[in-house]
């Protein structure tokens, strides 16, 4: 009870501790919020991918397709590990949307049935999305009409005020219209003379798509796996470029991965004659989130050096509760002097001191988890109302990839930092804490 009277009184009568709560507080709500965006940011980075690829891609060499898919995915499928499976046929090429306006697009051939199930397609399809059943290439009120979905940005312009597109305008103008895609195949009159030869492939926008992925929403443009597969590779059985896989929930992608890499082994070595070069060593068997390895790590490098640095600024905390606590030290001598003379113990004296800092610490760190997970939950509200304050607008989409700013919390980097900070406002108060018990009653009491 006398050291909580203690510290109430200090904290009455010297309201400078509550700037070491403060720079506690501060310290610890800045490090959670950048730990939490770039984790945030790293988990969006791959959830995209899953969302976008599936769980395991098998894709062979660079204009190698694989012939005969449907039977692969056929194969995959009848695993218990696979929940699904589809195949994508991939190209690139330009689209020409109107007079002068010709863009420059990656294209995907796609099944839109099966690709909903093994990803989440159809909630990136505007018009479909709260439509019951599966998604379709079927243009709305043209039943005979070849159907495409394009990305909202590869039609339309954000606004560069909020960075937002109006969905129901592009939607409501675009639906419909009729787009024409140049591409580009390689015709072979003998062995070896292969000729570029230009492919053209119009057809009507079905649906507009808008993941929230700047480069997929930029510049990508899908059109039926079939359609794509006579203009690029007329005559040939069923060509794809890569295999996209759902895993069945529970499913250990490292052992599923081995497993898969058993079955296409078999399957191009039976089915396309591949060598084992082509199947095993050409071939990349990976996850989605292996894909994105390289980039992910180096995002993960600069947190490390970000979160560092932070962190050496906001030791300073350590000096701050020092040079506080060892001003009221020397300013209650006499009080101190005091609990000596009357039997307390040097160690209970410093133990007074040592534990008001780490309550400063519990303090000042709970205040700043708190203050640390608000800004995070609300961050696109600060930005929104930075942008209309000052006119700044901190986030873009096309800088920074995503539409929005992950606010997910990491708790796995917030709790350490809140027993580091409680450690850095207790080593701080150490030394005053020792001070403080080595006081001499007699020196400091004495009459003269």
């Amino acid at each position: 009870m006398l050291k909580l009277f203690l510290w109430l009184r200090y904290l009455r009568k010297r309201r400078i501790i509550f700037l070491s709560i403060a720079a506690v507080a501060l310290s610890v709500s800045l490090l959670i919020v950048v730990a939490s965006l770039f984790t945030g940011f790293i988990n969006a980075f791959e959830r995209s991918a899953v969302e976008m690829l599936g769980d395991v891609v098998i894709a062979p060499p660079p204009g190698v397709p694989i012939h005969r898919y449907p039977l692969l995915v056929e194969r995959l499928e009848q695993t218990d590990i696979v929940e699904a499976a589809t195949g994508t046929l991939y190209s690139q090429g330009l689209l020409n949307v109107g007079i002068g306006n010709v863009r420059p697009v990656s294209i995907w051939g796609i099944e839109a049935v099966a690709r909903a199930r093994v990803t989440g397609f159809k909630d990136a399809l505007l018009r479909q999305r709260p439509l019951p059943g599966e998604p379709s290439f079927e243009v709305p009120e043209m039943p005979d009409a070849d159907g495409g979905f394009v990305g909202i940005g590869v039609v339309a312009e954000a606004d560069p005020n909020t960075d937002e597109y109006d969905q129901t305008a592009v939607l409501e103008e675009m639906l419909g219209q009729r787009v024409v895609l140049t591409t580009g195949t390689m015709d072979a009159t003998d062995d070896s003379d292969r000729t570029p030869r230009r492919k053209l492939l119009p057809f009507h926008i079905a649906d507009i798509v808008f993941t929230g992925v700047h480069d997929l929403d930029t510049g990508f443009v899908y059109v039926p796996i079939e359609t794509l597969a006579d203009v690029l590779y007329p005559g040939q059985d069923a060509p794809a470029t890569t295999i996209n896989i759902k895993l069945k929930p529970g499913t250990d992608p490292a052992l599923a991965v081995a497993q898969i890499r058993g079955l296409w082994d078999v399957f191009a070595e039976r089915q396309l004659g591949w060598s084992e070069y082509w199947r095993k060593t050409a071939t990349e068997i990976v996850t989605a989130r292996e894909m994105q390895r390289r980039y992910v790590e180096e995002i993960r490098k600069q947190m490390g050096v970000l979160l560092l640095i932070f962190g050496v600024v906001s030791f300073t905390v350590v000096v701050l509760v020092f040079c506080i606590f060892y001003m009221i030290v020397r300013l209650k001598q006499r009080d101190i002097a005091i609990l000596k003379s009357c039997g307390a113990a040097s160690v209970s004296v410093a133990w007074i001191f040592l534990g008001f800092g780490m309550t400063v610490g519990v303090v000042g760190a709970a205040i700043g988890a708190v203050g640390g997970y608000a800004i995070t939950k609300n961050i696109n509200a600060v930005e929104e109302a930075i942008r209309v304050l000052f006119g700044l607008k901190l986030w873009s989409s096309s800088v920074y990839m995503f539409a929005r700013i992950p606010n997910e919390v990491d708790w796995a980097s917030a709790l350490p930092i809140v027993a580091l900070a409680i450690g850095a406002a207790a080593i701080g108060a150490l030394t005053p804490a020792i001070v403080a018990a080595l006081t001499r009653p007699v020196e400091v009491l004495r009459y003269e």
